[in-house]
């Protein structure tokens, strides 16, 4: 057993709570009475003589001599014995479950806990941090470390529904009073044994109040004894030997409250005559305390009282034991010193003995040392003090920030030599420590530790000090520099340079919009980092996008910041020039022409006009191409792009005059108006001027009949919302609108052109779907609108018909999970068909919904067994290997062939070539010339429909079959075509959309083949041979370029001819279209100048002194009358010199030799 001192009341209170958590360790008799703690059996009197304490005042709970706690960070030290360590195991110490747990302890509480292990293998834990913190960690120490108590306590089955109350009210209550987690088995459980785990104290609480529930409830006798409560122990005896005797000799059972129970009543419950005899025995025990004890009375300090008490209440027991004396203690929260003995006269003494023993087996002793010093005393991680309480672990070392006193509790003895140990650690700290403190500024703070304290890590490690700036909490300047004495003063300098410099830095705010500052960070904040590399002495600052704002702080020298602020200025400036947009309406269908095969169209536009174009999704219905860049190359891709789509199509783009005040009114509520215009028109687009521009100009662009139909009705209506403009709202089920509409419009243009009001139905994106809205004059929209609701009126009226379909035909209408059947219900205002199970053999089907929607449904049922009946199946041959350049990217040509003829095209199985016959050699990725084609089984594709649709679309298959044509090329330029790993000839196949096919080289063949759509063949032909023509020019202008001349020249002359930085013959080289080299240092031929390169037409089409070769040399020689020229033209352009000499300057070779 181990002794603990605190420094503190709070804390000892803290730790005496944390105690009565602890398991009770053996067994435990179910009627045991309490055993009081030290502080509750002895009441603690107030201190006499304190300083500045009134006469007549009650002193503190813990006297006036200890000083209430100034400081928020204390230190507490405290043991935990082996037998009540939780956790024994023989795993290293520090990593077991020990360790695991105060690190849970840490992180919830915010204190910092140190382990160590004692000689007598019990826990030594230090704990430091706030005071709130401290309490928090020790009590959960405490409970989890050491063992926690626990007891049963058996009453009969049927008493446990008592114990739980209605809704288990009566439970709660108890577990809250007692702060006890009381446990009852479940009904199906055949035990009656009730556990109750909690503080010793609560479960003798918990206990008793069981046990008075179950005697209220028992049939057996109950007898309820009031005695004096002093007299309740000697009835109890030392550790409840006596009662268990009484209850084992009477077979009653029997209840004391424990003492810190305010009740006197002793319960008594079992057999009547068990209950009357246990009754008078207990009652002739108090009948002779009574007579034959008296009491006396002593002072001892409060602070005292626990060593009396004992661990777990064990030292009043003993001394009730060994001399049947009763030792009473004053309340815990009672001021009183004194303490009550009770007892015969003659055992008082030896009593009385004891209890001063015990009040002074523990000594406290404070050690005087300077409040900066306590942690170097503690050591780091501890080890100082931690040394000490391992050879001492009786003895507890309190530290209390703020305060220059250490406080020692323990045996006499021990604390001597502790305090010794602690003396001289603290006289060796004094020699080689000191400490200075500088008042700085609290917005400094964060910039001296720096990002990631790099600032502040690194004066500690230079200087051997240890610095501590408060927390922003604290709103405090005091910075503390402790450690070696010519360290502080080196780290003070280095702080007050540090403030120095930044009380004279700048803070400038720039004003960025939040959706430039992750493009001016750039990716993984590479730019950013190019910016603060220019500017090292700048500190930039962006705000974080959650808080949503564009302020970016620059900070540093004055100079500097202005200089930054200035570059991202820039920076900021091209950002908001090139985030100018452009949004451009293009027809779907020109989406894949604008892009081009493989991207190349929309590539060289990007890259030509230096801006960004997206365009919307292959599956949106947007047809606008939305462009992002400066202004002036935005307009530039506008124009591109709408170019291409007027060579692909018949656009027309026309302006019409309106008012500018009748825009908004034209538009309509979210475009409504504008986009129902279009929608008739065919898809054309109309573009506004944006608000505010003062523009009455409206632009119509789109099919030439389409736009002046667009006109048209964009003039009348405009017209009418000057003249009489008015506007009605009719509500519809939106499953209706597409039968108002009719097939192609039918419906709403004949309601159209009979009343004259527009009629506009809502898009898929507005809110209200069941909102019609129509315009126009009065009287005609009353008339439109009159038209409607009795379209809508007979929609409402619900009829049930059905009509004769053969079954062969079901399968049409209910196959790819009844596609058919949607769209007739789409179509036809929510009509519902029902077709026959299938194998019912049925061939009635039942249509279900408005009259005219059913009668119209009925008839489209009938067209479509019309066309079915109709259909024909034609087979065309295509090679296999066709089959999936006809299909196209994703199936897309063969759904357009089947939309638009109506038809359905059936592939037949692809057949494993292995199997079957080999295909055609290929070369370079590409088919080969074809062989004679012999059809087979895998080759048919089967087309179903009408027969003169069929037709259409067989033809348009066989469009799609690829040919294949030769196209005579040189060997010798077949390389150049290929290009660099065949780049080339990849470039042309994606451009023109064919395969190119090339010979082996061995072959040595002067003929390339091209195969693909006759269409593209004949493009890429084109495209061939206008390459070998640009190739044939290479060639001859490289043939041209290599005559090649020879001077001598000294070698002091050649910095004259280079010239200052290489002016003079840069400029020769200019004015002459020529290369000239110089020889190397180290050549040996160090007189040969230089070698002239240049076409030969320069040399043969010069006449006289006109000749950029005759120049040179005439330039050359002012520097050197001795220099000889020899000139070697290359073979290859021989050929090219004379034809050019005879062709252009017939005299220019004899005038040329003359001059050499």
């Amino acid at each position: 057993m181990s002794s603990v001192a605190v420094l503190t009341p709070e804390s000892f209170a803290e730790h005496r709570s944390g105690l009565k958590d602890q398991e009770i360790t053996g067994c435990v008799p179910e009627d045991e009475a309490y055993i009081p703690t030290y502080l509750e059996a002895f009441p603690p009197l107030p201190e006499k003589g304190a300083p500045g304490e009134k006469a007549g005042e009650p002193a503190s709970a813990w006297g006036s001599k200890i000083r209430p706690i100034k400081a928020s960070v204390i230190t507490q030290v405290f043991h935990v014995p082996l037998e009540e360590r939780r956790y024994k195991d023989n795993s290293q110490f520090g990593e077991g479950e020990e360790a695991k747990v105060c690190l849970d302890i840490m992180q919830r509480t915010g204190a910092h806990i140190e382990l160590s292990l004692a000689k007598d293998q019990g826990l030594s834990i230090m704990v430091t941090g706030k005071l709130d913190s401290v309490m928090k960690a020790r009590k959960e120490i405490v409970a989890r470390l050491q063992t926690q108590a626990s007891a049963t306590v058996a009453i009969p089955k049927e008493h446990h529904r008592f114990v739980i109350g209605k809704n288990g009210e009566k439970l709660q209550e108890l577990e809250l009073k007692t702060a006890t987690k009381i446990a009852i088995p479940r009904p199906d459980d055949p035990s009656a044994n009730i556990r109750i785990t909690g503080t010793k104290e609560g479960i003798e609480k918990a206990r008793h109040e069981i046990l008075l529930i179950s005697a209220e409830q028992d049939k057996r006798a109950v007898e309820r004894l009031s005695l004096e409560k002093a007299f309740h122990p000697f009835i109890a005896g030392a550790h409840n030997r006596l009662v268990q005797e009484l209850s084992q000799e009477t077979g009653a059972r029997i209840s004391i409250p424990p003492p810190s129970l305010p009740k006197d009543e002793i319960v008594i419950t079992g057999e009547k005559e068990a209950v009357a005899l246990a009754l008078s025995r207990i009652r002739a025990i108090y009948d002779d305390k009574k007579r034959k004890t008296t009491t006396i009375s002593v002072e001892v300090k409060k602070s005292q009282h626990k060593y009396i008490i004992g661990p777990k209440g064990n030292t009043l027991q003993e001394i009730l034991e060994t001399t049947g004396v009763s030792v009473e203690m004053p309340p815990l929260d009672s001021g009183s010193e004194t303490i009550i003995l009770r007892g015969e006269p003659d055992k008082l003494g030896p009593a009385l003995t004891q209890v001063y023993a015990k009040a002074k087996s523990v000594m406290v002793v404070e050690v005087t040392a300077p409040a900066w010093l306590h942690r170097f005393i503690i050591g780091k991680k501890g080890q100082n003090i931690g040394r000490i309480t391992q050879q001492l672990p009786r003895v507890h070392i309190e530290f209390t920030d703020g305060e220059e006193r250490i406080s020692l509790e323990g045996p006499t003895e021990e604390v001597e030599q502790a305090q010794a140990q602690i003396q001289e650690i603290i006289k060796d700290l004094l020699v080689r420590m000191d400490y200075t403190e500088v008042i700085i500024d609290q917005r400094f703070h964060r910039h001296l530790i720096g990002k990631n304290g790099a600032n502040i890590n690194r004066i500690k490690e230079q200087y051997k000090v240890s610095v501590r700036i408060p927390q922003d909490s604290e709103r405090s300047g005091l910075v503390r520099i402790e450690g070696d004495p010519k360290g502080v003063q080196l780290a003070r300098r280095e702080l007050i340079e540090m403030v120095q410099r930044m009380e004279n830095e700048r803070t400038k705010d720039l004003i960025v919009e939040q959706k430039f500052h992750r493009t001016i960070i750039g990716q993984k904040g590479e730019k950013i980092k190019e910016v603060r590399d220019k500017f090292p002495e700048v500190i930039i600052n962006f705000p974080d996008p959650a808080q949503k704002s564009d302020i970016v702080q620059l900070r540093g020298p004055k100079n500097e910041v202005e200089k930054c602020a200035k570059f991202l200025q820039k920076i900021i400036a091209d950002l908001i020039e090139n985030s100018f947009s452009l949004s451009v309406p293009i027809f779907k269908q020109f989406h894949k022409n604008i892009i081009g095969k493989g991207g190349t169209n929309i590539k060289k536009i990007r890259e030509e006009t230096n801006t960004k174009i997206d365009l919307p999704t292959e599956n949106s219905n947007s047809e606008m191409i939305v462009i992002t860049g400066k202004k002036s190359n935005c307009e530039a891709a506008r124009e591109r792009i709408l170019a291409i789509q007027r060579e692909l199509a018949n656009i027309k783009e026309t302006e019409v005059a309106i008012p500018a005040k009748l825009h908004n009114s034209l538009i309509g509520s979210k475009g409504c108006l504008v986009r129902s215009i279009m929608e008739d028109c065919g898809g054309v687009h109309i573009h506004f001027p944006s608000e505010g521009s003062g523009s009455d100009k409206v632009t119509i662009r789109g099919p030439a009949g389409e736009v002046e139909k667009a006109k048209k009705q964009l003039l009348q209506l405009a017209e009418e919302k000057q003249v009489n403009n008015f506007t009605a709202e009719l509500q519809a089920k939106p499953e209706y609108h597409k039968f108002l509409i009719g097939r192609g419009g039918a419906n709403i243009r004949r309601v159209r052109d009979k009343t004259g009001a527009r009629i506009i139905f809502p898009s898929p994106d507005d809110t209200e779907q069941e909102l019609i809205t129509i315009v126009g004059k009065e009287e005609a929209v009353r008339q439109a609108q009159k038209e409607l609701e009795s379209l809508v009126k007979n929609l409402d009226d619900v009829v049930e018909d059905s009509m004769v379909v053969d079954v062969r035909h079901h399968r049409h209408f209910v196959c790819r999970r009844g596609q058919v059947l949607r769209e007739l219900a789409e179509e036809y205002g929510g009509v519902a068909v029902s077709f026959p199970r299938t194998g019912a053999n049925s061939q009635r089907v039942t249509l279900k919904g408005a009259k005219d929607c059913v009668e119209a449904a009925k008839k489209r049922i009938q067209e479509v067994i019309e066309d079915l009946e109709s259909q024909v199946s034609v087979e065309v041959a295509i090679p296999q290997r066709y089959h999936r350049a006809i299909m196209g990217p994703k199936g897309c040509r063969i759904q357009h062939i089947t939309r638009e003829h109506e038809v359905q095209i059936k592939f037949p199985e692809r057949e494993d070539s292995s199997a079957g016959q080999e295909a055609p050699p290929q070369e370079n990725g590409d088919v080969s010339p074809e062989a004679e084609f012999v059809p087979r089984k895998c080759d048919i594709i089967t087309i179903a429909g009408r027969a003169e649709k069929c037709e259409l679309a067989k033809a348009a298959l066989l469009a799609l079959v690829p040919i294949t044509e030769d196209v005579e090329v040189s060997y010798e330029l077949h390389r150049y075509i290929i290009g660099q790993k065949g780049s080339g000839i990849r470039k042309m196949m994606e451009e023109y959309e064919v395969n190119i096919w090339v010979p082996q080289p061995e072959k040595q063949l002067d003929v390339i083949k091209v195969t693909g759509l006759v269409a593209n063949v004949e493009r890429a032909k084109q495209g061939l041979l206008e390459r070998v023509k640009e190739l044939q020019a290479e060639q001859e202008d490289r043939a041209l370029r290599s005559f090649k001349v020879t001077m001598s020249v000294d070698p002091k002359f050649h910095p004259k001819i280079i010239g200052r930085k290489g002016a003079v013959i840069s400029q020769i080289r200019k004015d002459h279209d020529v290369s000239i080299q110089f020889p190397d240092k180290g050549d040996e031929q160090q007189e040969v100048l230089c070698w002239l390169t240049f076409p030969v037409t320069n040399v043969v089409a010069g006449r006289c002194s006109g000749s950029p070769f005759i120049k040179s040399a005439k330039f050359l020689q002012k520097f050197h009358s001795n220099h000889s020229l020899s000139c070697t033209p290359h073979s290859r352009s021989q050929s090219q010199v004379v034809k050019h000499r005879r062709q252009s300057c017939p005299r220019s070779s004899h005038y040329f030799c003359k001059k050499l």
